[in-house]
């Protein structure tokens, strides 16, 4: 018999990826529709979801603005996806509502997926806490994503690439309308009669074409943000620098629309009383305020910096977990690290082109060292030794990954330089497990013990 929240959640991992809105519709109209409660920012896209997501966040709350944040995967523990105002959930907040999802599920005869639970355990705790807006990470896609339930005015896409193709096309166009489709069909827009803006970011000008034209069938509209150059950033690199840059045009749309009027403040909302209390008060948007405020926002183990107390970086983290954002690392390697080749801690999953991300990589790279840790979807040492044989490359050393493996790995860099870490998230989410005692950089996660993740 499932005890607690955790074991029930768990049990979900069976159902893994079944896109679709039926079963979250269900369940939140039996929990009352919590998504109603306050209003919501969807962020989708191929890459850098994460990080434009944190950004935006951080953006809002210091306009006042109480701020619902919810990601996936986390690194470490489960309360990492669902925060205000930077404060993640508290455990006993976890547990007694997903088992209130548990109780919703078992009276409708539904079967939620590991995801959806999450989602809608946001839904009801944004709800409890009276947030004025949450900003919504998709987990795939965006049509049929359990965020997409929530049904916010703005979308933020940010960038598009082949990634998922059995689930959401084989085309980068195809992708980009399932992205896009988080706003809602056609006839639910139009009917409705809301103006619904998409904030773009990372698509070549045909995308940008197919984007406003998708968005004109529906009455959307498309807004293009240029590149700030002004916009000093903890992670490293220009693809950093273009997602801030859409965070700050989404915080400064929202800002306007609900200072204008064009966005209706959910019903129930009491000044004064949580939810909504920070957009009664919301004057204008504070471009320097915004400036200021991501200065010192790191999005954790994205193009992340751990340094010492002596002022050395000691390791470079980065999640980059597919070729489109391999590319983005080497980008920044070259721009911040040029003729610098690295100590590399390597792992990567089983569905990814570990081959190409490999390539990518070698010419900054002078020793690999391969790992993978426990999460079952990663690629085995062995294969990953292959593909690096295949391309003429050195295997320096290879274990699972452990606080000792790494130590071994830093007792092997004779030149003081720091040691490049990468392939994929939940590595990086071992090594933040691992390090977080060590750097103040990583203190958020004190205190955190690791619990199951799953790729959504």
């Amino acid at each position: 018999m499932i005890q607690n929240g955790l074991e029930y959640l768990n049990s979900r991992l069976i159902f893994g990826m079944m896109p679709g809105l039926a079963s979250t519709r269900k369940l939140c109209e039996v929990l009352e529709n919590p998504q109603k409660n306050f209003k919501t920012i969807h962020v989708v896209g191929t890459n850098g979801k994460g990080s434009t997501s944190y950004y935006l966040s951080g953006i809002l709350q210091a306009h006042g603005l109480k701020t619902g944040l919810y990601t996936s995967p986390h690194l470490v523990n489960l309360r990492e996806r669902i925060r205000i105002n930077d404060t993640p959930i508290d455990d006993e907040s976890l547990n007694r509502l997903i088992m209130k999802v548990k109780a919703a599920a078992e009276e409708t005869g539904v079967e939620p997926t590991f995801f959806e639970v999450l989602t809608i355990v946001a839904f009801l705790y944004y709800a409890e806490q009276g947030i004025d807006v949450a900003v919504l990470e998709a987990g795939l896609g965006g049509r049929l994503d359990s965020t997409a339930v929530a049904d916010g005015d703005l979308i933020v896409l940010t960038s598009i690439g082949l990634e998922h193709t059995e689930v959401l096309g084989q085309t980068e166009s195809a992708i980009l309308k399932e992205k896009m489709g988080v706003a809602g069909s056609a006839q639910s827009i139009l009917s409705n009669g809301r103006s619904k803006v998409f904030v773009l970011g990372g698509l070549n000008e045909m995308l940008i074409e197919e984007a406003r034209m998708f968005a004109s069938t529906r009455g959307c509209t498309c807004v293009v943000p240029e590149i700030r150059n002004n916009i000093e950033l903890p992670n490293l690199g220009q693809h950093y620098v273009e997602n801030a840059s859409l965070s700050m045009k989404a915080a400064q749309l929202f800002i306007q629309r609900i200072s204008n009027h064009e966005m209706e403040i959910p019903a129930g909302v009491h000044p004064g009383l949580g939810s909504g209390a920070g957009m009664t008060n919301l004057k204008v948007y504070d471009d320097a305020l915004a400036l200021k405020t991501l200065a010192t926002r790191s999005w954790t183990g994205r193009m992340q910096k751990l340094v010492d107390s002596n002022g050395n970086t000691q390791f470079i983290l980065d999640g980059a977990h597919n070729s489109h954002a391999v590319r983005r690392l080497v980008e920044t390697l070259d721009e911040y690290y040029p003729s610098q080749k690295f100590h590399c801690v390597f792992g990567a999953l089983r569905d990814k082109d570990v081959g190409e991300m490999l390539k990518l990589m070698a010419p900054h790279v002078s020793h690999w060292h391969i790992t993978r840790t426990a999460y079952p979807r990663f690629r085995e040492l062995s294969d990953l030794q292959e593909e690096l044989k295949k391309l003429g490359l050195t295997v320096v050393s290879a274990g699972e990954f452990s606080k000792e493996y790494l130590d071994e790995v830093r007792a092997s860099v004779t030149d003081c330089s720091p040691i490049l870490i990468t392939g994929s998230l939940y590595m990086i989410g071992a090594t933040v497990q691992e390090l977080k005692n060590d750097f103040d950089s990583l203190s958020f996660f004190r205190g955190m013990e690791p619990t199951t993740n799953e790729h959504r």
